[in-house]
């Protein structure tokens, strides 16, 4: 039976090297989602995730899962785009990573056309009622994505954190 893994994380602004994607945190970092990402399929059955598309660390699982498919042909990724103006304030090079993801994806759900206060949560929930693991890294505090770590484990749902202070 196929399944399905969604991911969850904090922004740049909230993870210890920041904007840094050459710092040695975020290197491991992205190791170790491409690691849990790949135990996904090979141990657990996953051959569909879903990225929320947003800075940090959904966009880094995106690009890992891309990276996998070439190892992995027959996994599929789905964009949850939350609203058609996520990307509007973006600089240049995280708008150019984000339409790049869309493009080589195999799906894009976009939610709804504007901004609304709750979008971003419309968004969380889409993912976790349609997966059936989800992948966090979350340090613990409360935030979007401790809402959606507890959303899922309230829905029965596999979730695996990684602490991106940690990395464990």
């Amino acid at each position: 039976m196929n399944k399905t893994c969604c991911f969850t994380g904090h922004r740049p602004k909230s993870l210890p090297f920041g904007y840094d994607e050459g710092a040695e945190g975020c290197k491991r970092l992205k190791a170790l989602l491409t690691e849990s990402i790949e135990k996904q399929i090979t141990e657990n059955g996953v051959t569909h995730f879903i990225s929320g598309m947003a800075m940090g660390v959904d966009i880094y699982a995106a690009e890992a899962v891309l990276e996998l498919k070439e190892k992995y042909p027959h996994i599929t990724l789905e964009c949850a785009i939350p609203c058609e103006t996520q990307a509007n304030r973006w600089s240049e090079g995280w708008r150019n990573r984000y339409f790049d993801i869309i493009y080589r994806s195999d799906d894009a759900q976009t939610l709804q056309t504007h901004y609304t206060s709750d979008c971003m949560m419309k968004r969380n929930k889409y993912m976790v009622d349609n997966s059936d693991v989800v992948i966090a890294v979350w340090n613990g505090e409360k935030s979007g994505t401790g809402n959606t770590v507890d959303y899922a484990l309230k829905n029965g749902k596999k979730v695996i954190i990684i602490d991106p202070n940690t990395l464990k």
